[in-house]
């Protein structure tokens, strides 16, 4: 059985941060468009006033109370209504699992919301430049990519693999692994720095300080950011001596202290608590001590966050977006109410959610604010959302990059109505015979351990060997954990980065060698529609084994799938063993084919 991993089961819409958002923006500059009579929040401090503003091309060109529509322009009458910055969520996760899940849904969701920049902490760096692609036919917000750091054991690599988050144990570690990352392009770096479980699980693994410290300053020599996940006072004060750009988490273990904000004022760390995906409010908890404990965590958390900005820290705005009841867009509608419930004023919710997050993103000086230069992503709002914040949720239009994509008027690309990438035929028979390039397919894409998830993980070795004097094959040795159905195995995907599906419906089967240690082993597909396998068996010897597609059959999986097999919306092929607990298991494969 294939692990059913967040990383494979759909194709992302994503945008690189300050690029132009979808294709229709190109169209812009034939007709400048002219908001007029709005009351302007402009995120720089001032008060709100009445202004004008003209947007050409991408750009804020004019703001101001006497600037008139230039000739030809299209005029938006804003009496009445408020036009502030775009809103920003600095930690969000595009996940299969999220609310809603397929990514045209989830770039919907977020532009209906007024939210014109994220960043995604989902996906494996492999998947940034074909997203990047498919995101220029789409109307979406601007997305910034975030490679993934954690611990052997620690949050974040307790279901991916090394591909998806990279696992460091050591300063020299931490710095090896940034500079690895460096040629995807990457425009953050998130480091799962605290393992505490909430006080709810055991707990995963920490990065020390050192490690941290050199991550933080390898990101900053390679001119990368690098954001959080920590959530507890003492790990707070870590992150500060580490001098991390954004904690990404709200500390929430106790009421902090005067040393820990000293320590994470001094480092010059930014503060973004997503409250959202810990509102009590949403319910979840079930039993009378498990809600009394996340009342308790949240009382912390509120309680941090207004003594963190009353002592001078920049609050930016961001709500693990993606997880349990906590969707796309309207949370980040929700984070700005729950700064205000913490104590900050609507006006700082606002700032908070724009030019205090532009600013710690580095992308001030492109976006954030209402003034001429900038960028224009914009949302106007019926309502004074500086007198009540929950005017926010009343969304009239949202621009980006100069084009309106939600409103009266919107016209949105086809692809914001897709559920995946466009389907590409697969290129030939031969899926990987193990001779490429250092652990890439013969598709040219990166292969992947397979393990099961968890703290406690199947350890596995996989490698490519040497079968004769001139060919290779994969050898996969693996110690299985101490759980129930443990595995290890390949992943090979189809596309880079197991984005676009592939067409496989032109072959009746896959064809591989295979020789193990005589238990069984599965061979699997990936789809959009879900997870498929059949069983297969390998020995001393090694052996030829077809499977057919009809001999295929579908997986559970907590993503709803239905329908038969149809070979057209292929992502991944699997070949996964698993043992017993703490048993042993080997197997070596060669020559993956379709026939």
């Amino acid at each position: 059985m294939s692990v059913v991993r967040d990383g494979w089961k759909f194709a992302g819409a994503f945008a690189l941060g300050g690029v132009m958002a979808f294709a229709g923006a190109a169209n812009a500059a034939e007709r400048p468009v002219a908001i007029m009579g709005a009351t302007v929040f402009d995120a720089t401090g001032a008060a709100p006033h009445l202004a004008n503003v003209v947007i050409k091309d991408d750009r804020i060109v004019e703001v101001g109370p006497v600037v008139k529509a230039p000739k030809g322009a299209q005029v938006i009458n804003a009496k009445g209504k408020a036009l502030l910055p775009g809103f920003f969520d600095v930690h969000t996760h595009w996940t299969p699992g999220g609310e809603p899940r397929i990514s045209p849904e989830i770039a919907n969701a977020y532009i209906a919301a007024g939210v014109t920049t994220v960043n995604d902490f989902h996906q494996q760096p492999e998947s940034f430049a074909p997203r990047r692609q498919w995101i220029s036919t789409m109307a979406s917000p601007h997305v910034n990519f975030v490679a993934r750091m954690s611990t052997p054991g620690g949050h974040g690599a307790d279901w991916a693999d090394t591909a998806t988050t990279k696992w460091v144990n050591s300063p020299e570690g931490a710095r090896i692994a940034v500079r690895q990352l460096v040629p995807y392009k990457l425009d953050f770096i998130k480091a799962f720095s605290d393992g505490w479980r909430y006080g709810a699980a055991p707990d995963n693994t920490s990065m020390d300080q050192g490690t941290l410290s050199a991550l933080v300053d390898e990101a900053h020599k390679n001119n990368l950011k690098v954001l959080t996940h920590t959530v507890t006072v003492d790990r707070g004060a870590v992150a500060g001596r580490a001098k991390v750009d954004i904690i990404a988490h709200s500390l929430q273990d106790r009421e902090i202290d005067q040393a820990s904000i000293d320590a994470i004022k001094a480092g010059g760390s930014a503060y973004a608590p997503t409250l959202a995906v810990y509102d009590p409010a949403k319910g979840g908890a079930s039993k009378p001590e498990a809600r009394l404990r996340a009342e308790q965590k949240f009382g912390y958390a509120l309680h941090n966050v207004k003594a963190l900005h009353d002592a001078g820290v920049t609050i930016a705005l961001g709500t693990d977006a993606g997880m349990t009841g906590t969707p796309h867009g309207v949370s980040t509608l929700r984070e700005m109410e729950l700064l205000v419930t913490a104590g900050l004023t609507p006006s700082e919710a606002l700032i908070a959610g724009t030019a205090n997050s532009a600013k710690v993103l580095g992308e001030l000086q492109d976006r954030g604010t209402v003034e001429a230069g900038k960028r224009a992503d914009l949302v106007l709002i019926d309502g004074r959302p500086w007198e009540n914040i929950s005017d926010v949720r009343k969304t009239d239009r949202v621009f980006v990059d100069g084009v309106l994509v939600h409103g009266q008027g919107t016209k949105l690309p086809a692809a914001n109505g897709e559920k995946a990438m466009p389907v590409i035929k697969a290129k030939g028979a031969l899926i990987d015979d193990f001779e490429g390039a250092k652990g890439r397919s013969s598709l040219d894409t990166l292969r992947m351990d397979d393990m099961d998830g968890g703290i406690d993980r199947t350890v596995q070795v996989s490698q490519v060997i040497n079968r004769t004097a001139t060919d290779h094959a994969l050898s996969i040795a693996a110690r299985m954990s101490a759980k129930d159905k443990p595995n290890a195995g390949v992943i090979i995907p189809l596309s880079r980065g197991s984005v676009q599906p592939v067409d496989v419906s032109a072959f009746k089967g896959v064809r591989f060698e295979i020789r193990g240690d005589g238990g069984a082993y599965s061979v699997g597909f990936n789809t959009l529609n879900g997870s498929w396998s059949s069983q297969v068996a390998g020995g001393a010897d090694w052996r030829v084994v077809d499977v057919p597609f009809t001999a295929l059959e579908r997986e559970k999986s907590r993503v709803a799938a239905t329908g038969p097999w149809t070979g057209k919306d292929v992502l991944e092929v699997t070949i996964d063993g698993g043992r017993a607990a703490g048993e042993k298991m080997w197997v070596e494969v060669d020559n993956v084919t379709f026939y």
